[in-house]
């Protein structure tokens, strides 16, 4: 079955638009103008398998729709990419700070959207090599069920943040610039800043608390997951 896309944008243009150009590309869509309905609509079986939300909206704002989706168990594992009128770096990082996988700001290329977005769903899905489980020190990960454990807590981690990690992991001990990660993570050269990377490397540390100094920055070059688990003394 192709995949469920869900719109929450409240220009009934842009709705017509992105509807035709995910249909044609073989997608189904759902469509929601309001933050209220996009949220009953994140949460309607079949569950989404991506969210196209647009952060200036007339009742809630995307980010706060963001955030609710990443605290329901239920949809916290949906990709989301954020559409915008607003090009400022710092609303691209609050967009991240909330739990956005990708942001793309308007007026945007069609293509480069479709290209986005297949990259994002290629990238959700698990490689059929891969191994079921993962663990290493204090942590474990389930690549195929989407799941990480620390200490034997389960973790809320976003797409990109668990794709981030599971590439790491995979390359540990091997030093990873910031742009070898864009490619490998976000799958495509796409207008995405270093900074993307410094800033979802900075919450999956905090959300790995005990395991985050696993992750290792190298400065001047970017990041090396540890080739062996070296726990910090208390």
């Amino acid at each position: 079955m192709s995949a469920l896309i869900l719109i929450v944008e409240d220009e009934e243009d842009m709705v017509a638009i992105l509807e035709y150009n995910l249909q044609r590309e073989g997608y189904q869509t759902r469509t929601a103008l309001t933050g209220a309905k996009g949220l009953e609509l994140a949460a309607e079986e079949p569950l989404p398998d991506l969210v196209l939300l647009d952060i200036m909206l007339p009742d809630i704002s995307g980010t706060e729709i963001c955030r609710r989706i990443r605290e329901d168990a239920r949809t916290r594992s949906i990709p989301i990419i954020m559409t915008t009128a607003k090009g400022e770096e710092i609303d691209r990082v609050v967009g991240f700070e909330v739990g956005a996988d990708d942001y793309v700001v308007k007026p945007f290329s069609i293509r480069e959207l479709l290209l986005r977005i297949r990259a994002i769903l290629r990238r959700g899905r698990p490689e059929e090599s891969a191994e079921d489980v993962m663990t290493f020190g204090r942590l474990k990960v389930d690549e195929q069920g989407h799941r990480t454990w620390v200490d034997d807590k389960e973790l809320m981690l976003t797409a990109m943040e668990f794709r981030l990690l599971t590439t790491l992991l995979k390359r540990k001990g091997r030093v990873q610039t910031r742009d070898q990660l864009l490619d490998g993570v976000w799958g495509i050269q796409a207008e995405v800043t270093t900074r993307t990377v410094d800033t979802h490397v900075k919450r999956l540390r905090q959300k790995l608390g005990a395991a985050g100094a696993y992750i290792e920055t190298i400065r001047g070059v970017g990041y090396r997951f540890q080739d062996k688990a070296v726990e910090e003394s208390a």
